[in-house]
């Protein structure tokens, strides 16, 4: 077994030791996985991926590959990418001005039914 890569935190490892198994590559997790302190900072939450010698290249493409598309994918994929600035804005604009409107006009109401 070879060390593939290190990550911080054992979600992380358990996420990477996913991938590489829906592709077929076997992997161990070794570090601080399931301790009574969940720790996510220093090397502390060390946790290493090894991976079998002859699968080592394999499992490197494999992380490129989730680089790259996470990379070049992110912007579309981010809350409201897509969504026109002036559209989320507009709301609090019409929720003020109504606010606005009915405290004008609920005394401008009474003044005439009286």
């Amino acid at each position: 077994m070879t060390v593939l890569t290190t990550v911080a935190g054992t979600f992380r490892a358990r996420v990477v030791a996913a991938r590489l198994e829906s592709e077929g590559i076997d992997s161990q997790l070794r570090g601080a996985l399931d301790g009574p302190y969940g720790l996510t900072i220093g090397d502390m939450a060390r946790v290493d991926v090894y991976v079998p010698d002859d699968q080592l290249e394999d499992a490197r493409l494999v992380l490129l590959v989730d680089e790259v598309e996470a990379t070049l994918a992110a912007p579309s994929e981010w809350w409201n990418a897509g969504e026109d600035r002036r559209t989320r804005r507009r709301w609090p604009l019409l929720v003020a001005l109504t606010l606005l409107a009915s405290a004008f006009l609920a005394p401008l109401a009474y003044v005439v039914s009286r």
